[in-house]
């Protein structure tokens, strides 16, 4: 961004895609005074239902984009798969952060992998698979067993099949769509954490503390602040390496990249994503800033102060399961559209009983369908102490029939 900052209640922000990420960054924007309008053909969006103005369009729509520059002074996304030709067309006459060119890197595991290289970041051994032929590659053997990732629209545990010998190899990528794929070896994790950082236009960078995640069945369940079982010293180099991600891609905006911990102490990446994370919903709650109010403030120009985390946190992925009997079960049947066809009408968890627990903040996201592994909302326990957090998200899984951690 050139120029003086965006002055807080005198501008309209945009942001491209309605998801629940939209959705808090439009509650952070209002709540300094600023306007927002949210590009996204869904009628019925999470950030469309909140925003000031819903131009219900096709993100490639140039129409939409024109009205969309026009109404707004910067301009925003909330997912990473936003088409970059829709960041550019909007980059021409609009500050844009992420700017496309970032976005892209984070669109396809190859290039974001190459990324990870150039920046001196460690990832898992991988090689990238194009074609039939490429299958047959004896260096692939030494890459087993391993996961075999589609290079592009991946996300909570989609696009991805288990290969443990090489002659599982094509069948899996068939599974795929025979579209490119990354292979990565499969390394032995103790950990999975992440970590959200945010830098300005004039490159100063801020980050919250480091989250440790637990996952099922591909999806983010569980994330504890402060990290439970991370040493400080691995606290600090994963932060390094994030910031130094950042620095590399010039980014501008809230950055997360995930990494595992080895079972020797080691860090990897895993992945990064160009915009606010499910494991930094905490900072609602447990933050005097929310990764929502970097992002607003990056988008702005506007001062970058260092968050504070005043309370320990939990938080829980509140997926669609929770809305019909057996909840905890669901998300192990073979696949989401058949436990969509087999599920009886849903009913409400007992909120009463969670929100009874002190601290429980639940947010809940506006969607009318509740679907096995769709994310519906999120629970955040703060305390004084991380056990008392821990003890307490214990209890509100107990009360959803929810798995303990």
């Amino acid at each position: 961004m050139t120029g003086a900052a965006l002055a807080p209640g005198a501008a309209t922000l945009g942001v491209l895609g309605g998801g629940q990420l939209g959705r808090m960054f439009v509650h952070a924007a209002q709540g300094l005074g600023f306007r927002v309008a949210v590009l996204e053909p869904d009628p019925a969006s999470p950030a469309g239902a909140a925003a000031d103005r819903h131009l219900q369009a096709a993100y490639e729509d140039e129409a939409a984009l024109s009205a969309l520059a026009d109404a707004c002074a910067a301009v925003t996304t909330e997912f990473e798969n936003v088409p970059a030709a829709a960041l550019r067309r909007l980059a021409a006459t609009r500050p844009v952060a992420p700017a496309a060119e970032a976005v892209e890197v984070c669109q396809h595991r190859a290039q974001e992998k190459r990324c990870f290289a150039e920046a001196g970041v460690p990832c898992a051994p991988h090689a990238l698979i194009e074609s039939a032929e490429d299958l047959t590659r004896p260096a692939l053997a030494a890459l087993l067993p391993g996961l075999l990732k589609t290079a592009r629209m991946g996300y909570d545990g989609k696009g991805q099949r288990a290969v443990a010998h090489a002659a599982e190899l094509p069948a899996a990528w068939r599974a795929l769509g025979g579209v490119p794929c990354v292979l990565e070896q499969r390394l032995p994790l103790r950990h999975e954490v992440s970590v959200i950082v945010a830098r300005g236009h004039d490159g100063q960078a801020v980050h919250l503390p480091l989250q440790q995640n637990l996952h099922r069945d591909g999806i983010l369940a569980v994330t504890q602040v402060p990290a439970p079982d991370i040493d400080p010293a691995t606290a600090e180099r994963a932060v390094a390496l994030a910031l130094r991600l950042a620095e590399r891609l010039a980014y501008v905006g809230v950055l997360c990249v995930e990494f595992f911990v080895l079972a020797d102490g080691s860090l990897v990446a895993n992945e990064m994503a160009p915009r606010p994370h499910n494991s930094g919903h905490y900072s609602i709650d447990a933050c005097d800033v929310s990764q929502f109010d970097l992002q607003v403030r990056t988008l702005a120009g506007l001062p970058l102060a260092a968050p504070r985390q005043h309370s320990a946190a939990v938080m829980i992925n509140l997926l669609g399961d929770l809305w019909f009997d057996g909840a905890a079960g669901a998300a192990s049947v073979a696949s989401a559209a058949s436990a969509r066809s087999a599920a009886p009408a849903p009913r409400t968890p007992d909120w009463g009983a969670v929100l009874a627990l002190p601290g429980a903040h639940l947010h809940l996201y506006g969607k009318a369908e509740p679907r096995p592994g769709r994310k519906m909302g999120h629970l955040t326990l703060t305390a004084a102490e991380p056990a008392q957090a821990r003890a307490r998200a214990l209890q509100a899984a107990a009360v959803l029939g929810l798995p303990p951690f």
